[in-house]
């Protein structure tokens, strides 16, 4: 082989293999090209997701604050409710006690008054017994 052949494949050579690195460099910068691209568009999604993920917080905040606004009336009302109750039992204690009172008041009259037959005298007097003038 002669020199000029030697250089000539040398040349031959280094010619493919700066086409090779060439077409490497071209190759990988076009996949950074496409990756960063992706990124990119990746990204986008997020944004647009994080409004709507944001916007699911924020419905789901109001949600729980009107649950909470529902559970505060609720104890509200049940404490209304409790009032309620124990003035209902104080009024029907007051009623049972103004009852006895008034029932004591009829048997002290039916005692006091000469017309009134005993129920001693008479073996039917609870069924029978005529109410007097001052009727319970």
């Amino acid at each position: 082989m002669t020199t000029n052949t030697i250089v000539l494949i040398v040349v031959v050579v280094l010619i493919a293999l700066l086409l090779i690195a060439a077409l490497a460099w071209v190759a990988r910068n076009k996949r950074n090209q496409h990756r960063h691209t992706e990124a990119e568009s990746i990204r986008g999604e997020a944004r647009d997701e994080s409004r709507h993920v944001a916007q699911r917080e924020a419905r789901a905040e109001e949600t729980a604050a009107k649950a909470r606004a529902a559970q505060a009336e609720a104890d509200i009302r049940t404490a209304q409710a409790k009032g309620l109750q124990q003035e209902a039992a104080g009024h029907e204690r007051e009623a049972v006690s103004s009852r006895n009172d008034l029932n004591e008041k009829f048997d002290r009259a039916d005692t006091l008054d000469p017309a009134t037959p005993s129920p001693q005298s008479s073996p039917t007097a609870d069924s029978t017994q005529q109410p007097t003038a001052g009727t319970r």
